[in-house]
């Protein structure tokens, strides 16, 4: 069972892997546009990806008036961006040019890959902590109530806590990538306060996305479903004024 269990683990997540670009496009409502349809969009992408020698992702845009966008693909040669309306019509140039290099540089390090790893790892440890308790409760019955009492506490505590623990520390990765990203895009475009400009304009506009999912919450570049939706400790992404508080000091450092 828990070979059959894990086998079913890493299926899904190869599945994942290779079709969740089209899963999260299509979730969101995301239509492909041409250099004819966004012409600023697609020169500002083409110019980030001359600069650090990436292959053209595909251009996406979503009909949303909420200021947000993501990267999706598992490599810089199978990459999506996806902007929304709200950002191309609220944020100035240099701000938009932050948030597309912050998508850009989520393809770059291969931040698809590593979140497939880290969901795989989670639930093998899911899928594990619950055939320990099943395995306990088993032992329990073929011994005495006395002796069996701790073994079946430790397990129904694996059971409840490793799953938590291991949800924990995928949230945890996510929110240290977004971090790393942003300081990845302030480095392409060597102007860290477009993008701490843009981060200000997401958090007061305030708006949601009308499609969001919590499938794919983790791939925008803010929360799609606002503050006050989760807890700092639950959240895909780290709060955005200790976001901006790191572009600034990026900014203040000489260069």
């Amino acid at each position: 069972f828990v070979t059959v269990a894990i086998v079913y683990s890493l299926f899904s997540a190869l599945v994942g892997y290779y079709t969740g670009d089209k899963v999260a496009l299509f979730s969101s409502g995301a239509r492909a546009v041409t250099a004819q349809e966004a012409p600023q969009l697609v020169r500002m992408v083409e110019n980030l990806c001359i600069t650090v020698g990436m292959p053209m992702p595909k251009i996406h845009v979503i009909d949303d008036s909420s200021i947000n966008a993501f990267a999706t693909g598992r490599d810089p040669e199978h990459a999506s961006i996806a902007v929304t309306t709200g950002a191309m019509q609220k944020l100035e140039n240099e701000e938009l040019e932050g948030v597309l290099a912050h998508e850009l540089s989520h393809v770059r390090n291969y931040d698809i890959r590593v979140m497939t790893v880290v969901i795989v790892l989670v639930g093998i440890v899911s899928i594990m902590a619950d055939m320990i308790f099943r395995v306990s409760l088993r032992g329990g019955r073929r011994r005495d109530n006395d002796a069996s009492g701790p073994l079946l506490l430790f397990g129904l505590a694996l059971m409840i806590f490793a799953p938590l623990v291991a949800e924990l520390i995928k949230l945890a990765v996510s929110r240290k990538r977004e971090f790393l990203a942003d300081a990845s895009g302030a480095l392409i475009t060597r102007f860290p306060e477009g993008l701490a400009r843009a981060l200000e304009k997401i958090e007061r506009d305030g708006g949601r996305l009308q499609r969001a999912s919590a499938a794919t919450a983790h791939l925008y570049i803010a929360n799609p479903f606002r503050a006050g939706a989760f807890t700092a400790l639950f959240s895909t992404h780290p709060p955005v004024k200790d976001r901006i508080e790191a572009l600034r000091k990026m900014a203040s450092l000489p260069s």
